[in-house]
């Protein structure tokens, strides 16, 4: 039996804790990574990456990766509803609806304005293998595969947790501060007690993962996702099924590898067996002919739930193990890595003595109103669906109405055109899934490791559609683009993933010495930045005066999460003063300690 002392334990090797254990490590902070399972899952999973995660990516020198890999915005900017890919019916191979997404078309202009990244898709089965590789070239981080955890046990100073080796049996011991639960809510959230609340299930999904060349039943480049809908497929599902590209090199109508989502009845044995369900996708698809490369088969559940705590002593659980999400929208994988974006910063202060414990309660505070925000969404856009099959026409369980409806909607007539113009109508809300960009990244934090300035919250677009920049505390650092030596920098690029930056407004501010001092006083790094046409960062566009909200005296602090602390608008009369406060008071220090 072997013994192991590690500041970080993480359970589960996913995206939430690969990603944790990349930026504990970027952040200078040893941690042991355990994993049950030898190898990363064979399943697609979630595949959209927004804006937010590439920021996250970026600044943890993952994006580029990332970018190199993934299809780009131009072949994902479009999702379409179409009665079939294939046949040669009177009402096959017809397109239905099609709605710009996730900042293609003429949604590039704002979506472009308003961040330093492009949206990607880049699926869990290529995304984990890269994160594990970038991981494992860490010298501070440690990862052990086909590693379960058995039992865990909480005193005052840490954890203390029992795993066995699946391989031979052995079981180890492993001393860790914290625990971080990335396991999906498999076994530390029933260990601690942790509930999940919400609606724990709404329909039983089964997807095959599969190669094949469609591109003879394409006539477009652009979209990243095909829902199909017609009277001969299942009525009582989304629609018959969806269709998503997946790449890895081509990224057009020649993408070789995709996923193909329909629903089963929770108690259908075929719903695992691949000699149904191709024939099943044959159908759907209508080409009878399709011979695909079964890669896997998968089973989930669509549900949205919220774990009542993140915080359970000194374990916390993040990604899946706190909040899981449908599908909709995209935002369980992109919550899950802003979970520990969140996270790992508040941890490395803490286990470095740079901060109280009380800083990891935020952690709580501000991330999981977030991922209500988000669980709520994704239930409405899920809810959208079902809609959809109504303004078709599609009956559920009446295969006759169903039809006859169908051939209505599609008819040349007066009546046609009115059922198409409602169905029309109905599909526009689908736009508050596919063009999210302020659910996105306009997260909003109320309260936590930040100190309000007692204005009122920015107003939020109802659809979340339109982003409105903010540097109001708690909000995400809005982006801009400055000329730094002659070199084009976001906002962002300002803020050290392993430190705080104060951003003036001026040239021999009183808040640049203020921000030192605060610095050497708490041990903490702050990078004291001023963009002024006189200084070294300049806002040569004017597009960072429009957004910044402070005047020439004001100054704001930016936490290594890039979301803002404190701001102050305009002077203060005794800047070094009111820095010290606010650090005290984001750093949850006592007057004694600081």
């Amino acid at each position: 039996m072997a013994i192991y002392e590690t500041p970080i334990l993480i359970v589960g090797g996913g995206g939430f804790g690969l990603a944790t254990s990349i930026f504990l490590s970027n952040l200078g902070v040893e941690s042991l990574l355990i994993e049950r399972h030898a190898k990363p899952s064979p399943m697609p999973k979630a595949r959209y990456l927004n804006q937010r995660t590439m920021e996250i990516f970026r600044q943890h020198g993952l994006a580029d990766s990332v970018y190199g890999r993934a299809v780009p915005i131009r072949n994902m900017s479009t999702t379409r509803w179409v009665t079939s890919l294939g046949g040669d019916g009177p009402h096959d191979r017809k397109m239905l609806f099609e709605m710009e997404t996730f900042g293609g078309g003429s949604l590039w202009t704002h979506y472009r304005d308003n961040s330093p990244c492009e949206s990607a898709i880049y699926p869990q089965v290529r995304l984990e293998p890269l994160l594990r590789d970038h991981a494992s070239d860490m010298r501070t981080s440690r990862m052990f595969f086909s590693h379960s955890l058995v039992a865990i046990e909480q005193h005052t100073d840490g954890v203390t947790a029992r795993v066995e080796d699946r391989n031979t049996g052995e079981m180890h011991t492993v001393h860790a501060r914290y625990l971080v639960a990335a396991d999906g809510g498999k076994t530390v959230g029933p260990m601690v007690g942790a509930v999940l609340e919400g609606t724990p299930e709404l329909m039983d999904m089964v997807t095959v993962y599969f190669r094949a060349d469609l591109s003879a039943y394409l006539d477009n480049d652009d979209s990243f996702a095909y829902w199909m809908a017609n009277p001969g497929g299942d009525t009582g599902s989304w629609s018959s099924g969806v269709l998503g590209k997946l790449g890895p090199t081509r990224f057009d109508r020649h993408s070789e590898e995709w996923m193909f989502h329909f629903s089963f009845s929770s108690n259908d044995p075929a719903r695992f067996e691949e000699q149904s369900l191709v024939p099943r996708m044959r159908d759907l698809m209508k080409i009878p002919d399709l011979e695909p490369e079964v890669l896997s088969i998968g089973h989930w559940i669509v549900q949205g739930v919220l774990a009542d705590r993140y915080r359970f002593g000194n374990v916390f659980l993040g990604g899946d193990a706190a909040h899981r999400h449908t599908p909709t929208t995209g935002l369980g994988l992109n919550s899950a890595i802003q979970d520990a974006h969140n996270l790992a910063w508040k941890l490395a202060l803490v286990v470095k003595g740079r901060a109280g414990d009380a800083l990891l309660d935020t952690y709580e505070t501000e991330r999981r109103p977030a991922a209500q925000r988000n669980v709520d969404w994704a239930l409405f856009t899920f809810s959208n669906h079902q809609l959809t099959g109504a303004a078709i026409g599609l009956v559920p369980g009446d295969a006759q109405r169903s039809r006859s409806n169908f051939e209505a909607l599609l008819a040349d007539t007066p009546d046609g055109e009115s059922r198409r113009h409602r169905f029309r109508e109905v599909m526009k809300l689908h736009n508050t899934e596919y063009q999210a960009n302020d659910l996105e990244i306009g997260v909003q934090y109320e309260s936590g490791a930040l100190v309000p300035d007692g204005t009122p919250q920015t107003p939020r677009d109802p659809t979340g559609r339109r982003y409105v920049p903010t540097t109001r505390p708690g909000a995400r650092l809005p982006h801009a683009w400055l000329e730094r030596d002659g070199q084009a920098v976001s906002t962002h690029d300002l803020v050290p993933r392993d430190g705080f930056v104060l951003i003036a407004a001026r040239r021999g501010s009183p808040w640049e010495s203020a921000a030192r001092e605060a610095a050497e006083a708490f041990g903490v790094r702050i990078e004291v930045v001023t963009v002024a046409d006189d200084a070294t960062v300049r806002d040569q566009r004017h597009g960072w005066r429009r957004i910044r909200e402070i005047s020439d005296d004001g100054a704001l602090l930016v936490r290594p999460d890039q979301i803002i602390a404190w701001r102050s608008i305009g002077a203060h009369a005794r800047a070094a003063d009111e820095l010290k406060a606010v650090l005290r008071s984001v750093l949850r220090e006592t007057e004694a300690t600081a």
